[in-house]
């Protein structure tokens, strides 16, 4: 098996439901402009060998915006951009989970 060439694969749920879903959905949340966001940041900071990807469902509608990273398949909710900051220089950065936007039971 061949290794990726970067060391952390990030996906941001973009799915999209009906308005008034009683699920909702990460789209009508905001998700696009905060996976716009982590990706600017990303660049900004420097940090090299990370992808950043749209997902479709990530079946955690009710959390929140659903993230999950890899290789570790740490699972996070984010609502704001104070949220991504937090898991681009931590964990992104600095190889530290965030455990307060931790999805729980993920």
């Amino acid at each position: 098996m061949t290794q990726p060439s970067y060391n952390f694969h990030v996906f941001i749920c973009q799915n999209e439901r009906p308005e008034g879903h009683p699920r909702g959905c990460c789209h009508s949340k905001g998700s696009s402009q905060l996976l716009t966001y982590m990706k600017s940041k990303v660049k900004e900071l420097g940090i090299s060998q990370t992808r950043i990807n749209k997902a479709g469902c990530l079946d955690q509608c009710e959390s929140g915006i659903a993230v999950v990273i890899y290789p570790e398949g740490i699972w996070y909710q984010i609502k704001t951009t104070q949220d991504v900051d937090q898991i681009v220089e931590s964990h992104l950065q600095q190889g530290n989970i965030v455990q307060h936007l931790l999805i729980k039971n993920s």
